[in-house]
């Protein structure tokens, strides 16, 4: 059901309430007259008589029942049914006038649980009520029990965490709800993106039983504000968190190494990155150690305003002057 349904019918429902509730309050503890009633009902735009009234009280109750009764129902069985069991969760069973049949159980590594006459049962992607209808059907077709009603509650979702890896600065595996079920809320519950992190992140999973792998640059996911790259996250996503790119310099450089490589560097600022050129090296005498397609490594010279590309090794040669 829609949430704004369900919105919607609260709000009638609780106008209906109020209004029979104010009205009756009126007629019964001021002792106001027929007429008076009727007037007050004329004015809200409901001219009814006395017997008319009773009616429409009585079925504004009913409906403001109703509503609150289906609203209370209906939003707590949503939100069990959305969830997916998962690794580690804990789960407690029942079975209605099968006391012997009730305990608590966890889904092992394998994506099951151990129940009674029945052994191990599969229950790992399931939601509560598939895994009700599972055990349900086992109980059923052994034998074991004639018309079986099965309940689950979950006890405690230790399924719905997703790991982060790479470079954060705390790797481990993290709650969805304790993150807010978004990509940037996970990333700072692992304490961020360290120094050695990039900008490209790798979020694996599944999504409708199919795998799922998307790559999301945060630079620009944070700059342009979109919220169609800070996608929700579900139990049993890994996050990934690449390394940043980096370039090695050599040669005639004040600080030769490796350096990382910002966005849209250039040899000119690759050389400020390394402390500048020495005075036994020359501008003039750059060049460039760049592996292509089929992985070999080709030597060429390069101009200042050329790009760095990850992996890069540029060498700064020594002035023949």
């Amino acid at each position: 059901m829609p949430q704004d349904i369900v919105d919607l019918w609260v709000e009638e429902g609780l106008v209906s309430l109020l209004c029979t509730a104010r009205c009756f309050a009126t007629e019964f503890e001021s002792g106001v007259s027929k007429s008076r009633m009727t007037k007050s009902l004329q004015i809200s735009s409901l001219p009814i008589d006395r017997s008319s009234w009773s009616r429409y009280a009585f079925r504004s109750w009913v409906v403001a029942l109703v509503m609150m009764v289906l609203t209370i129902r209906s939003v707590p069985a949503l939100a069990q049914q959305e969830y997916v069991l998962g690794q580690g969760d804990i789960i407690r069973i029942s079975v209605f006038k099968n006391p012997e049949l009730s305990l608590d159980a966890r889904v092992s590594e394998g994506g099951t649980i151990s129940y009674p006459l029945v052994g191990a049962v599969p229950v790992s992607g399931l939601t509560l009520p598939a895994a009700e209808r599972k055990i349900g059907q086992m109980l059923r077709d052994g034998g074991f029990v004639i018309n079986p009603q099965v309940n689950i509650l979950l006890t405690q979702a230790l399924g719905n965490l997703v790991s982060v890896i790479g470079e954060v600065n705390n790797a481990g595996r993290y709650s969805v709800e304790a993150a807010g079920g978004h990509l940037s809320g996970m990333l700072a519950a692992a304490g961020g993106i360290s120094q050695t992190g990039g900008d490209l992140v790798i979020v694996t999973g599944k999504r409708g039983g199919k795998p799922f792998r998307r790559e999301i640059d945060i630079v620009n996911m944070s700059l342009s504000g979109g919220a169609a790259e800070d996608i929700d996250l579900y139990g049993g996503d890994t996050i990934f968190v690449n390394r940043a790119p980096l370039f090695y310099i050599y040669g005639q450089v004040q600080k030769p190494g490796q350096v990382r490589l910002e966005r849209g560097m250039t040899v000119m600022q690759a050389l400020a990155a390394g402390g500048g050129v020495t005075g036994k090296g020359t501008s003039r005498g750059i060049v460039r150690h760049r592996r292509d397609a089929n992985g070999k490594v080709k030597e060429e010279g390069v101009a200042l305003d050329d790009d760095v590309h990850d992996q890069d090794v540029i060498y700064v040669k020594e002035s023949l002057f």
